[in-house]
Formats: structure tokens, C-alpha cells, sequence
């Protein structure tokens, strides 16, 4: 009888030739138990989804009691559901007055969708302004914000009207017009290896989509809830957004997304067409009953007031003569190798001692560090006693 890798490989679909293949048991805190009970230690977070932990018992329970009193009972806006209701409420509260309306869907790439219709529907413009090396999602309109031919090619022809700026150039902002519905930027752009923006920046790209019109979007489905320090990446900065998308970190574990703006914004959706945008699971009762514990937990524990410590402890114990650079916001780390070989060497060694790496799309050099927020000094240590000696077994490998 075949086993679960056999059964894994021929009938779930996958994504690269080479998938990580830990037969995952459970998981709990900072750490992913595999079938024969190994502990990895885990700095990925699921690519900064569960920033508060797996298997948090605040979720965990709030999952179990929500199923049991009922799940699914009609498309997204129709019924009366207080899981929906009270996580939009308890959003609004912590944000901006202006960011009070919140459209709940599945996904980071599905918030990034419904943006996109939002904005066109509500400028009466086609035009959309994204950052060259941005990730936004993988979905057919997420996907052709992508600036890389590499990664687009295969399904062209894209959706049309899609312009590109550079991240952090104030040149490249005259590309935006009076045809532009909207720019989708990160608050730190994230897969071209964590690089922050800078605060000119921001507020250069504010004031000219108050000049042309254009809504301005902050991406932070990765920065969102705490990963940088700040409840949202935006605070930092004192730049408000038109739209706001949230995801990862926003369920705690559980699949949620959202883009968020205001009620006169929001509500072209319910006319010329009426539905203007709708979704069958977006606003699940489970999962918004999980994001609400999530967000109660963020708010009144505030793991993210630690993250600026972390953050200086990961920095200090990755100090290697194989480290070219370290860029950090937060709990979003790139640690810079010379190219990818010595990357994948330093990352397997980990994987084969317990913990859990990655690395970036648009950064093949550079590795991921971000561990849930409620990691310790003890697990950061030890974690880098790991990576560094990996480091060490590659630069033997070098010579």
C-alpha cells in the first residue's frame, strides 16, 4: 500500500520539483512535530501566518466552539453573522477612523483582487500603478502587477493597464496619472528581500495620488499585525491608505483575508452592478471567529512590542564572514549570501538540524527569516547556533 509520500506526490498537486516533504504530525508554539516526532524549529511562520504561534489555544478554542454552533450558511453579506460582524468592528476600532469597512474574503491574493475592482469602479479609471519586484499573489489579476517576464510569461496575455514604478524612487512616481485607479504598494517589499520604504518615499507617492486622483493601496498582508513592530507597518510612518489589505497573520492559522477602506468608497460595490463583488466563502464564520481571537490577542498581550528587541538579537547572532548583508524590518529578515549555491547549502544544513528556513522570489541569495512573534531569547539563540554553524559547514565546503 503506498504511503503518505507516495499518495502525497501522486495526487496533490504541486508547486516545484522539489517540495520540503516534512509529513507534519503537529504543531504548537514556535515548533512543527513531524511523524516521527522530530522538532523543527520553525522561522518561517508559515510565511508569516502565524505570527502568534501555531495551534494557539485562544484560536484553537474559539475554532472549536464557532463549528459547533454553525459554519456555512449563505454567501458573503446576505446573513447576520456575528463572528463577521464583531471581527469588522474590532477592526475598525483599532484602525484609522477612515478604515472602517471591511470586506472580508479567503486570501492575500483575493484582498489584492478586490482592490483592484474597487478602485476601477470607484475612479472610473483602468489603470493600475504596482512596484517592479512586488508579489501581490498568484491569482490571474494579482499576478500581473509582477514586473519579472519569469515569472508572467507562461500566462500572458495579462490584464491590461498594469504600469510599474520603482520601489523607493520618487522619479518613477510621474508614471502615475489621471488614468491611474490606483498604486498597490508594500509598506516593505517583502520578496525582493526586505527593503523597507522610506519615509520621503511615502509620502512623495501620497501626494501625488491626491494630486491625480488615484487611490493609494498598502499591501500588508505580510507586514500586517505585528510582524514590524507596530500593530500595521503604515503607523510607522503617519501615511494613511485609501485601502488596506490584510491576510497571514490575520486568522491565526486559519485562511482570511480582507481589503479595507471607506464606506464611500465601499459602497460602489452595491450598484451599477449590484453584487459588484461577492464570495461564497469570503467572511467564514470559523475563520473570522479564529481572527478575532487572533486580533483580541494582538491588542491585549501585544507580542509586537518585543519584535525591535528580536529583531537586534537575530542581527548580533548572525554576525558570519559569509553574511553580506543583513536587512531587517522587524521580524521580515534577509540575510544576504555571496548567490543562491552557498543560500542552499546554509538553508539545507538547518532544515537537517531542526529548523526551518526559506527564502525570497525576487531574491535568490537571501534568506527568510520570519518566526512567529511570540518566539524567545532561548529559541533565537539556539536557532542561530544552527544557522551559524551551517555557515561554518558551508564556507569548509567553499575551501
Amino acid at each position: 500500500m503506498p504511503n503518505l509520500r507516495q499518495l502525497f506526490l501522486a495526487h496533490v498537486a504541486q508547486t516545484s520539483p522539489g517540495p520540503m516533504m516534512i509529513s507534519v504530525s503537529r504543531a504548537e508554539g514556535c515548533r512543527i512535530f513531524d511523524e516521527k516526532g522530530n522538532a523543527y524549529l520553525d522561522l518561517n511562520a508559515g510565511i508569516s501566518v502565524s505570527s502568534i504561534g501555531h495551534s494557539h489555544p485562544a484560536v484553537v478554542e474559539a475554532v472549536q466552539k464557532q463549528a459547533a454552533s454553525y459554519m456555512h450558511t449563505m454567501v458573503y453579506g446576505e446573513h447576520l453573522q456575528a463572528p463577521q460582524i464583531r471581527l469588522a468592528t474590532r477592526l475598525a476600532e483599532v484602525l484609522p477612523d477612515q478604515l472602517s469597512q471591511v470586506y472580508f474574503v479567503n486570501s492575500g491574493s483575493e484582498a489584492v483582487e478586490g482592490a483592484m475592482k474597487l478602485a476601477k469602479r470607484y475612479t472610473g479609471r483602468y489603470e493600475i500603478a504596482a512596484c517592479a519586484n512586488a508579489y501581490h499573489g498568484s491569482t490571474h489579476g494579482a499576478d500581473s502587477l509582477r514586473s519579472d517576464q519569469w515569472g508572467t510569461g507562461a500566462y500572458r496575455p495579462l490584464v491590461p493597464g498594469i504600469r510599474h514604478i520603482t520601489f523607493n524612487d520618487i522619479s518613477s512616481l510621474e508614471k502615475i496619472t489621471s488614468n491611474t485607479a490606483a498604486v498597490i504598494t508594500e509598506v516593505v517589499q517583502a520578496e525582493a528581500g526586505i527593503y523597507p520604504a522610506r519615509q520621503e518615499f511615502l509620502q512623495a507617492l501620497r501626494d501625488r495620488c491626491d494630486e491625480t486622483g488615484a487611490l493609494l493601496v498598502f499591501d500588508e498582508i505580510q507586514t500586517g499585525y505585528g510582524r514590524t513592530g507596530t500593530m500595521f507597518a503604515f503607523e510607522q510612518y503617519g501615511i494613511l491608505p485609501d485601502i488596506l489589505l490584510l491576510a497571514k497573520a490575520m486568522g491565526g492559522g486559519m485562511p482570511i483575508g480582507a481589503f479595507i477602506s471607506a464606506p464611500e468608497i465601499m459602497q460602489v460595490f452595491t450598484h451599477n452592478p449590484v453584487l459588484g463583488h461577492i464570495t461564497t466563502f469570503g467572511g467564514h464564520p470559523v475563520c473570522c471567529a479564529a481572527g478575532l481571537a487572533t486580533l483580541e490577542y494582538m491588542v491585549d498581550a501585544k507580542p509586537y512590542l518585543g519584535v525591535p528587541q528580536m529583531e537586534r538579537l537575530f542581527r548580533e547572532e548572525l554576525t558570519h564572514p559569509l553574511v553580506k548583508e543583513i536587512r531587517s524590518a522587524g521580524l521580515m529578515i534577509a540575510v544576504q549570501f555571496e548567490d543562491e549555491e552557498t543560500l542552499m547549502k546554509v538553508v539545507q544544513y538547518c532544515w537537517n538540524h531542526g529548523v526551518l528556513l526559506d527564502w525570497f522570489l525576487f531574491d535568490t541569495s537571501s534568506m527568510r527569516i520570519s518566526p512567529p512573534l511570540v518566539i524567545s531569547e532561548e529559541e533565537i539563540y539556539s536557532a542561530c547556533r544552527v544557522i551559524r554553524a551551517g555557515m561554518d559547514a558551508a564556507m569548509e565546503l567553499q575551501g
